[in-house]
């Protein structure tokens, strides 16, 4: 709920007449959801902020429980935005004056809302579900997946699948596939239901390898609303709130998470027409789209998945091109790396040499 979507009676708990007495003012303090309240003239007008704190340091100076000394204690002069405030700029404001809450009034000082820095943190829950294909062998990270699954491998001190988990959770994910097949009981043990992480966790098993695509066709029962999709290697930043807008409003049947790569050419390149040198460019660089192995797709587009077992879901993209239907490109600006290669890993622990 946004804090000018307050109800009157939320509001009404955080108000305390300026008239009441110390001891009430505890009372209210100690029921109250907020820990704040604000004083009130006889026509509602807020004409302060009243905390704990301020309570205490009241009573220290003398003030009685059955004294009526709110105007003392209270802070005339705190910190309040109007209506329509944008969050950016309220957060701005809370983090400059090291302020948890801050009340919203209206022209006439009523109070009609109230900001608070765990409403402003918070994200809503989407029910959007996320495969994550966590079922690769991770040979070229060999020898440390000898007993260890590859999107099981450390970074900083946490699984990568676990990092991968906990981001997609604060963008409002809260409903998981894991597609698991090798040492898939390291990955079953270590999240199990994934109640202790605080979201739900579900497994598809895979017999043999199914690729990228595979898992996609084996989903029970096949997802009503766009499905987002991931490498289980993946250690990124990426913002798949804004991802699963980006595919809503362009209504997209599948959309490519898509990031700038540059390629240095180590050698001069020739250009050449025919058996005729028509150019020359010395060690260029190449710049191209690639795949982020970050993938949205809608129900129309997982009814084009192959039945058999092992594919890439490239060809998935394929089918939708061919059939056409509209296939999006959203472009990831945040931090991203795709932890397939020892020298990759390396990077991801912030090492510079091999000391795995």
């Amino acid at each position: 709920m946004s804090a000018e979507g307050m109800r009157r009676e939320q509001l009404s708990v955080l108000l305390i007449d300026a008239d009441a007495t110390i001891l009430d003012a505890l009372r209210a303090l100690d029921t109250g959801a907020e820990a704040i309240l604000f004083v009130c003239a006889g026509d509602r007008r807020v004409i302060g902020a009243l905390t704990d704190g301020d309570v205490r340091r009241a009573i220290l100076r003398g003030a009685g429980l059955e004294s009526r000394s709110l105007r003392e204690a209270m802070r005339a002069d705190f910190v309040w935005v109007a209506p329509h405030t944008g969050r950016a700029e309220v957060l701005d404001i809370m983090r400059a004056r090291q302020i948890g809450q801050i009340p919203v009034l209206d022209e006439e000082a009523r109070l009609c809302g109230l900001h608070t820095m765990r409403q402003m943190i918070s994200v809503a829950e989407r029910p959007n579900r996320a495969l994550l294909l966590a079922g690769g062998r991770g040979t070229r990270l060999h020898p440390i997946t000898a007993t260890l699954p590859k999107p099981m491998v450390t970074v900083a001190g946490r699984p990568i699948l676990e990092r991968l988990v906990l981001h997609l959770m604060s963008c409002g994910i809260r409903r998981f596939t894991l597609s698991v097949n090798y040492l898939a009981h390291v990955i079953e043990e270590h999240f199990g239901d994934g109640s202790r992480f605080g979201c739900e966790i579900e497994y598809l098993k895979e017999v043999d390898p199914l690729g990228t695509g595979g898992p996609i066709s084996l989903l029970q029962p096949r997802p009503s609303i766009p499905l987002l999709v991931l490498n289980g290697d993946l250690v990124t930043q990426c913002d798949v709130g804004r991802l699963l807008d980006f595919h809503a409003e362009g209504r997209y049947a599948a959309t490519l998470g898509v990031r700038p790569f540059t390629v240095e050419v180590p050698f001069g390149v020739a250009v050449v027409e025919g058996d005729r040198l028509v150019g020359l460019r010395e060690k260029p660089t190449e710049r191209m789209l690639i795949n982020a192995g970050i993938y949205v797709l809608s129900p129309e587009a997982i009814g084009l998945a192959p039945s058999r077992g092992d594919y890439p879901i490239t060809e998935l993209f394929e089918r939708c091109l061919e059939e056409k239907l509209p296939v999006g490109a959203h472009f990831l600006q945040e931090d991203w790396l795709d932890v397939g290669r020892p020298e990759e890993l390396r990077r991801a622990r912030g090492e510079h040499h091999a000391n795995d």
